[in-house]
């Protein structure tokens, strides 16, 4: 049998799912959840062979949740169920250590046999996500940039702290209000584990950043 955890926060689409899964021969499941943290909390105890975790919710979302089974509960095969088929969701959720990432249009059949591939080993991808996969993968690398955790915004915002520019001029400069340049420097110190924008910039710096803003 396939041990499956759930852990969504629409009940009809958690309640839709362990239905149809608990249904299957094969599958056996073993835990349903309303957020994050009690997604952590079941897979330590249950240990399922796969956990399908939606990104948004309550308590600690998706990528808090993959980050901590993946460090508590390696063996678990954790997929993505979601909604969103972005490429910063779909990337942040590979690195934060989910095996399979599937859109919730998708059909039944297809959750079942994406959960039966994890189970075996493989990674699962849906359709439309696996052709971006591929692209990102065979891109040349000088679309890889440094800091792949930050998103487009952050980068940029990093890269004028590298200029030493002060809050102001970086949101007149990308067009955002300062308060929310503000929350986009506390983003990138949380990513990147550090004190200060002094420290940020220097970061930045380090990295090459910083060079076409004089």
């Amino acid at each position: 049998m396939i041990r499956v955890l759930i852990a969504d926060d629409h009940p009809v689409m958690r309640n839709g799912l362990a239905a149809m899964l608990g249904s299957l021969d094969d599958m056996d499941v073993v835990a349903v959840v309303a957020d994050g943290r009690e997604a952590v909390k079941e897979v330590v105890l249950q240990k399922p062979d796969v956990a399908l975790l939606d990104l948004h919710m309550p308590n600690l979302d998706g990528f808090g949740a993959l980050r901590e089974i993946s460090r508590l509960v390696p063996n678990t095969a954790l997929c993505v169920l979601t909604m969103h088929d972005d490429d910063d969701s779909l990337f942040a959720a590979m690195r934060a250590g989910a095996r399979g990432y599937l859109l919730k249009g998708a059909e039944q059949e297809d959750i079942a046999r994406a959960v039966r591939a994890m189970h075996a080993g493989e990674a699962v991808f849906g359709p439309g996500v696996a052709r971006r996969v591929l692209q990102q993968l065979t891109a040349p690398p000088a679309l890889v940039r440094a800091f792949p955790e930050l998103t487009d915004r952050e980068f940029e915002v990093l890269d004028l702290l590298a200029a030493g520019q002060p809050t102001r001029t970086i949101a007149t400069r990308i067009g955002l209000a300062p308060k929310t340049v503000s929350n986009l420097v506390s983003n990138i110190l949380a990513k990147l584990h550090l004190a200060d924008r002094a420290q940020a910039a220097v970061t930045g710096r380090d990295a090459g950043l910083g060079g076409g803003h004089h």
